[in-house]
């Protein structure tokens, strides 16, 4: 009986060590470095700036405003400073300061080739090689609050797919990012496993999003809805001649008047809303593809097709019916 419940606490044990997953990328064993895997953990991290204070990242508030982005190249020299400076705790006196010289620059290439396969999927080639500059950026928004699984992507030259936002983790032109947390709700660090010379944030596409372009001036909130046509999903007017102001109730601002904006809608021939909308089509008028906001040189402006819908609005309309 005994044995039999060690038998099951055994496959127990296997099973979950089979599923827990570490939080870094497997490293070579222990024999073949030049430090334990647990040091060498932690100063991976370290050179990733993981536990360094904000205030040694942005030494004023000042330097960081709201609704600011910062890019920066990462300072080796400064890096490799901590990583010493972390190192001589261990040292008490001089002999011991002497062998640490000596086998610094075997820690020094080992994190170098570990930092940039941190992020590693299961099953990936290790990245080999010299390191190469690190970049990156501190973004200061209520869009990262607002939505905390903010995409971002870093590229190599300017991808061609305007509109296409599945990008592989192993496309060539993509550049392996090293590091990307919120360091407070409203705050996301960046690292770049070299320097890019596009980069997209775009907001979450896990689900369908609806809403208005809002603008608050202290206590006034305004709103306006940009009309679609009813045939091609296109916005009526890229440049916002159409627009409509959206209507509130009284005396509850932010409350939107639904009536009063359907009866809008209907002013607009295009939108074929003066035929009466449903539910469904309603939100279709309403519907907010995820924006996406790109850095850098690209090779030809696409802001008009970045996010041009390729929604058939008549068989939605039609398969609505239908059901």
């Amino acid at each position: 009986m005994i044995n039999e419940k060690i038998d099951v606490l055994n496959n127990l044990a296997s099973e979950l060590k089979a599923t827990v997953k570490p939080a870094f990328a497997e490293f070579q064993k222990d024999q073949d470095t030049a430090m334990p895997a647990e040091l060498r953990n932690w100063l991976v991290r370290l050179r990733l700036l993981e536990g360094v204070p904000f205030a040694n990242l942005v030494a004023d508030s000042e330097l960081l405003p709201q609704e600011s982005i910062r890019w920066f190249y990462l300072d080796r020299r400064w890096t490799d400073a901590i990583v010493q400076g972390a190192l001589s705790v261990g040292t008490v006196n001089s002999d011991d300061r002497i062998q640490l010289e000596a086998q610094y620059a075997a820690i020094r290439a080992e994190l170098d080739t570990e930092e940039r396969n941190v992020r590693r999927r299961e099953g990936d080639k290790r990245k080999m090689g010299p390191p190469g500059p690190i970049s990156g950026f501190l973004l200061r928004s209520a869009a990262v609050s607002g939505w905390p699984g903010l995409h971002v992507r870093a590229f190599n030259v300017d991808p061609e797919e305007g509109d296409d936002a599945r990008y592989e983790e192993d496309d060539p032109r993509r550049i392996r990012l090293l590091r990307l947390e919120r360091l407070a709700p409203a705050v996301l660090l960046c690292l770049f496993d070299g320097i890019p010379k596009v980069v997209h944030v775009e907001e979450p596409r896990q689900g369908i999003q609806f809403g208005f372009m809002h603008e608050d001036n202290g206590n006034v909130r305004s709103a306006k809805l940009r009309p679609r046509n009813k045939n091609t999903f296109e916005y009526l007017d890229e440049s916002g001649g159409q627009d409509i102001n959206v209507p509130f109730r009284v005396g509850s601002s932010g409350v939107v008047d639904i009536r009063r904006l359907s009866d809008a809608l209907a002013a607009k021939p295009d939108t074929g809303a003066a035929d009466g909308l449903d539910s469904a089509e309603y939100a279709l008028q309403l519907i907010r593809f995820p924006w996406r906001q790109v850095y850098g040189e690209v090779d030809s402006p696409r802001f008009e097709t970045v996010f041009r819908a390729t929604i058939d609005y008549e068989k939605v309309v039609e398969a609505t019916f239908k059901l």
